[in-house]
């Protein structure tokens, strides 16, 4: 329904969806492959565990788990969706994965498109899906976050093997008759581009006399995570006390913050900046790891599932990361 007086339609979340490798990779097993132990990742990450998808297995097959189970948590079929976004970093395709998964699915009606924002791309994708349902456009859109770091994961560097695991989350966003979606904000900074990559390589190849082109390849995962760290901890909590602010909302009203499962000390950091009680900022870092564009919805899901939100709530979805990259949005929950 579109707004009288904005000429906007109004965005609800009416379903939530998650899927996870069956593979569980422990900080023990870890301590087997580099020098590393439990209490050396736990102390610094919180994590203890994550999942890992294994040899043949597929990250489309995944997506469209999540993507399955929100369609059927909101009541819709896949031929209801008139878009579908991935946010991924790690497609199958270096083309782009959502159109895999959209015939996976069987979403026959839906344009379907990937973006590419690493850890920050679920809110990214959300605020981009927003605006094609405010418009009028579309009226249901499925937006999905889907990564496996593992396979760019350097398994002799214990300062990134450490952290990141393979998920996938979705969740159902469709035009409706009250507001849901309050607002958000959404930020990239070049200038740390090169603290949280994974570059593209090239070598030279010969074609004929005095021509040559170039052969690509990417390389693992390099981090500076003092750094991005320190762009975590002072960059989100800022940008969300701005949205927030700028909706005359405190931070003590919002019921759950569902951030981007990086580190346990950065979720610490971020409710100790906001002056909220911790059990507020949700988390299961320690049983996933960072899953990169899948960690928020596969903790939003985690508190949908279990009642921990009434309709009305107020929710702040964060997401930061490579870029370097951040945004906050926050919404009334059952009225997204």
């Amino acid at each position: 329904m579109i707004d009288k007086d904005t000429k906007l339609a109004f965005v609800q979340l009416t379903g939530v969806g998650k899927a996870i490798p069956d593979q569980v990779l422990t900080n023990d097993h870890l301590a087997t492959l580099v020098a590393t132990s439990d209490e050396w990742i736990s102390s610094r990450t919180g994590i203890k565990q994550r999942r890992v998808l294994a040899p043949g297995q597929s990250l489309t097959k995944l997506a469209t788990i999540a993507a399955h189970n929100a369609l059927q948590q909101a009541g819709r079929s896949a031929l209801d969706v008139d878009l579908l976004i991935l946010a991924t970093s790690t497609p199958e395709d270096l083309f782009g994965g959502a159109t895999r998964v959209q015939q996976e699915l069987g979403a026959a009606r839906a344009v379907a498109f990937d973006l590419t924002a690493a850890c920050s791309g679920f809110i990214f994708a959300l605020a981009t899906a927003s605006q094609y349902i405010q418009t009028g456009k579309y009226q249901t859109v499925l937006v999905i976050g889907a990564d496996a770091l593992s396979r760019w994961t350097d398994w002799t560097d214990r300062t990134t093997c450490v952290l990141f695991g393979d998920a996938a989350g979705a969740v159902v966003l469709e035009s409706a008759a009250t507001p849901g979606l309050i607002g958000f904000e959404l930020r990239s900074d070049g200038i740390g581009s090169e603290d949280l990559a994974i570059a593209s390589q090239t070598e030279p190849i010969p074609l004929t006399t005095g021509i040559a082109a170039s052969r690509a390849h990417f390389s693992t995962l390099a981090m500076n995570g003092s750094q991005v760290y320190r762009f975590a901890v002072a960059a989100v909590p800022d940008l969300i006390q701005k949205t927030l602010l700028q909706h005359d909302i405190s931070p003590e009203q919002v019921k759950g913050y569902f951030l981007h499962q990086a580190n346990q000390r950065i979720l610490d950091a971020v409710a100790q900046r906001l002056n909220i009680p911790s059990e507020r900022v949700a988390t299961n870092v320690a049983r996933y790891g960072n899953t990169s564009s899948a960690s928020i919805p596969l903790v939003l899901e985690e508190w949908s599932s279990s009642d921990r939100l009434q309709p009305e709530d107020l929710i702040v979805l964060a997401g930061f990361g490579a870029g370097l990259s951040w945004g906050a949005m926050v919404a009334r929950w059952g009225r997204f």
